[in-house]
């Protein structure tokens, strides 16, 4: 893990990096704590991109930063934990959709819970007002999308 002091040298690139990759450390070793379900972070990337809807598995594909082979995986296995459903499209043979079961769905809102307690641990450190920021900052348009 990098030192507050080594931060203090790096760029946003590196920066933005850094703590993502700290944060995303920290979430993944409280849900493995208190889970015997192991979920990688690609897994639940997709499991957010699913939760409360229906996709199909194109869609997924289309909207996720990962590659197709990649995903097919990532569903495989998430249905072999019981986490997701795959059901065939009405009136379309090729397509498949994809749903979390009750048990993703729990896990889903865990893992939320877990990360809510971690931002408000980082609000109680930078304040609540830093972090609205951050957040806002982040959601803006920075111009920079392929």
């Amino acid at each position: 893990m990098t030192s507050n002091s080594e931060l203090q040298n790096l760029d946003l690139i590196d920066l933005i990096s850094e703590r993502h990759s700290l944060v995303r450390k920290i979430t993944e070793k409280a849900w493995n704590d208190q889970s015997d379900i192991y979920i990688s972070n690609s897994e639940w990337y997709i499991m957010a991109r699913i939760y409360k809807k229906r996709p199909t598995i194109s869609y997924v594909t289309r909207n996720v930063e990962i590659s197709r082979q990649a995903i097919h995986k990532f569903i495989k296995n998430l249905a072999a934990k019981g986490l997701v459903d795959v059901h065939n499209v009405e009136n379309n043979k090729k397509e498949k959709c994809i749903e979390l079961t009750a048990l993703g769905e729990e896990c889903y809102e865990k893992n939320e819970a877990l990360k809510a307690r971690l931002e408000h641990k980082i609000a109680e450190k930078i304040g609540v007002g830093q972090v609205n920021k951050l957040k806002n900052i982040l959601k803006l348009d920075w111009g920079i999308e392929e």
